[in-house]
């Protein structure tokens, strides 16, 4: 799918819609808990529906009502699987996934579609196999297809997280496990997602310690119970309207945002300010106005989701930008690092790559063909970018913005955005 986007002014009130984090953690603690949970307004994407799927297939029954989902858990005796599961697109349902499996007792086989098999998973298989699991790669690379037996004794094991998913999932699945276990963390990014990871074990008063993220203790025979949630609103979605807001000199009100939850992304809003656009907080709103932005160096380490709408926001700023410390943002749906650099070149960028990141300078950008490279990341951040791009920009593989933001378009359509798909002249 192609949309074109053409330079426009948008500004309004924009609700943002749930968390894909949130998401996927509570289908998760649902379906390994005892009893019937209900999540309140989730997010419904591919990403997400993906994750419903996954948990079914272990075991869980999962039935969705107008605006919510109905989850009988487990209870911790995982099922072992009809078929090989397909995780789609979602490489948090695939490492969370893969690590609940490993409590159960049969195989289970995951695989997912050419950007998930692309994606690492050997550290978490190295630390799987050393709790008591057997857990292969059929390609013997570490990627997906991979293969999962358990049960899971519990242990001691060390773990590279190049990706903090590698640590959600362990601390997800090792409560329920016989034995305690330790896990020594021999490198950690993106910490605020394991920060939300503990905030959901805390609700559910699970027994761990933290020694400040460089090793965990987590006690065995715990269980999960029953919940009620509401999901909140995502903030890495949210980056792309407030991005938007900052670099067109226009005004958001971004509702369904609560500061105070533990989502590490909310920093943009810290980091856009410090750049020079106005930020005002409320109960369950942000409100951000452009200014006149200056660049800046920007540690991404904790925030890799939003490295490619601030590459935009490097176009638009005064000086140089300077994204760093964040080396796997090459290893996510694409490497975002090479594709941003490569995409925004096209349209006139003056940008090169860093080992880590990406050097950024104020640059003219024009309207062209670019490929969004089947990346919803990337798509939302180059549609950002030609709605203030002189001329018109046609973006490929769009469909994939389903995976975390379907009604993207469609709000900056309402906006006052001009967005529309090819060959269609009703926007």
């Amino acid at each position: 799918m192609v949309i074109k986007v053409n330079k426009s002014k948008s500004r309004g009130k924009v609700i943002i819609p749930g968390s894909k984090s949130h998401t996927i953690r509570a289908l998760f603690i649902a379906s390994l808990a005892d009893g019937q949970s209900e999540i309140i307004r989730p997010l419904l994407s591919s990403d997400t529906l993906s994750a419903v799927e996954t948990c079914r297939a272990l075991g869980a029954e999962i039935s969705a009502e107008t605006d919510r989902l109905i989850v009988t858990g487990t209870g911790g005796n995982i099922k072992t699987p009809d078929d090989v599961i397909n995780v789609g697109n979602s490489g948090t349902t695939l490492r969370f996934a893969v690590a609940c499996a490993a409590l159960g007792h049969g195989y289970s086989v995951f695989t997912g579609d050419h950007q998930i098999r692309k994606r690492p998973l050997g550290s978490l298989i190295e630390a799987l196999n050393n709790l008591g699991a057997q857990v292969f790669s059929t390609r013997n690379n570490g990627l997906a297809p991979v293969v999962v037996k358990g049960p899971i004794n519990g242990g001691l094991t060390d773990l590279d997280c190049v990706t903090s998913q590698y640590l959600s999932a362990l601390l997800l699945s090792l409560p329920l496990v016989a034995n305690n276990s330790e896990i020594n963390i021999v490198r950690l990014n993106e910490v605020p997602y394991v920060e939300m990871t503990l905030w959901w074990l805390d609700k559910q008063k699970i027994k761990y310690f933290n020694n400040n993220f460089k090793a965990f203790s987590i006690m065995g025979g715990q269980k999960y119970n029953p919940f009620s949630v509401v999901i909140p609103g995502d903030f890495s979605s949210a980056t792309f309207f407030a991005v938007l807001a900052a670099i067109s000199g226009e005004e958001f009100i971004l509702e369904n945002l609560d500061i105070s939850d533990p989502q590490g992304d909310k920093k943009v809003f810290d980091i856009l300010e410090s750049m020079g656009a106005k930020v005002s907080i409320h109960d369950n709103s942000i409100m951000i106005k452009g200014d006149k932005l200056k660049g800046m160096e920007i540690d991404m380490n904790s925030i890799p989701d939003a490295l490619p709408a601030f590459a935009v926001a490097g176009c638009f700023a005064e000086g140089e930008t300077r994204l760093v410390n964040v080396p796997q943002a090459r290893l996510k749906e694409t490497d975002r690092i090479h594709t941003m650099c490569q995409e925004l070149k096209k349209m006139g960028a003056c940008i090169e790559e860093l080992p880590d990141g990406l050097i950024i300078k104020q640059s003219r950008l024009r309207g062209c063909h670019v490929s969004g490279h089947y990346d919803h990341r990337v798509v939302m951040a180059l549609a950002i970018a030609g709605l203030n791009a002189e001329g018109e920009t046609a973006i490929d593989t769009a469909e994939a913005v389903n995976v975390t933001f379907p009604e993207f378009a469609d709000l900056i359509c309402q906006c006052g955005g001009k967005i529309y798909l090819e060959g269609d002249d009703k926007r």
